[in-house]
């Protein structure tokens, strides 16, 4: 059964997405929408697979690890890929890298081994996007703009580790002129990274369509397609 909403949601998504596509000359079809169930139940997350998206989000390891328990079926048939995206304590790793197929919240040098050293334990490569605070917000995590490039290198140097691209959050703001700013500095990161780096994930609900004009080839987005979960503001 598809959540409550979700097909109207996702419709005025699509109409939003293109008509902002059409107006800058971009193809809808290059930007990926990462489905972010933070929050809400499994039943969710499990009606969103049944919608076809094939990126989903979460937050917490520990929430994320009991849903997809309960749509394990759905994972497996699906092929999904599973993005953590939310702040990542090191003490989670060893979940994390079970659990996640990309972390896109790499924030320090101590998270980036960590996640290697876990990612060399079970085999294979981890891909990361790096975390950039670029609104300068003392209460968000990510590496300053001076230091992000530096530190992405420096990663991209680990074993196990794929560095895929940028990531960042923009300030909770109705202007759209620090909106702008921060996806544009992040933007402008990006374009200095290796040509392998091909993911700049930024625009959640509230600012997708000025992250769209500005860029991302990314976005996260939870609200905007599944509403509020119970108990939290609209």
């Amino acid at each position: 059964m598809i959540h409550e909403g979700l097909s109207e949601r996702l419709r005025s998504v699509e109409e939003r997405m293109g008509e902002t596509c059409a107006r800058i000359g971009r193809d809808p079809a290059e930007i990926v929408i990462v489905a972010v169930t933070k929050g809400h139940p499994a039943r969710t997350l499990i009606a969103a697979l049944e919608a076809d998206f094939h990126h989903i989000g979460e937050n917490r390891v520990a929430e994320a690890m009991e849903k997809f328990s309960m749509a394990a079926a759905q994972l497996g048939r699906l092929g999904v890929t599973r993005h953590m995206i939310g702040h990542l304590q090191r003490n989670k790793t060893r979940d994390a890298v079970t659990a996640f197929d990309w972390i896109q919240s790499v924030d320090s040098m101590r998270l980036a081994h960590a996640l290697s050293k876990r990612k060399l334990e079970i085999g294979g490569t981890l891909p990361v996007l790096i975390e950039v605070n670029a609104g300068g917000e003392e209460q968000k995590h990510g590496f300053t703009l001076d230091e992000a490039l530096d530190r992405a290198a420096e990663i991209a140097e680990l074993p196990a580790i794929s560095v895929r691209g940028l990531m960042t959050m923009a300030p909770l703001t109705h202007d759209e002129r620090r909106l702008r700013e921060t996806f544009r500095r992040t933007r402008a990161l990006f374009e200095q990274l290796p040509r392998a780096a091909d993911t700049l994930s930024m625009g959640m609900t509230n600012d997708y369509t000025v992250a769209i004009e500005e860029g991302s080839t990314m976005l996260r987005l939870g609200t905007a397609l599944f509403g509020s979960p119970v108990g939290t503001d609209p």
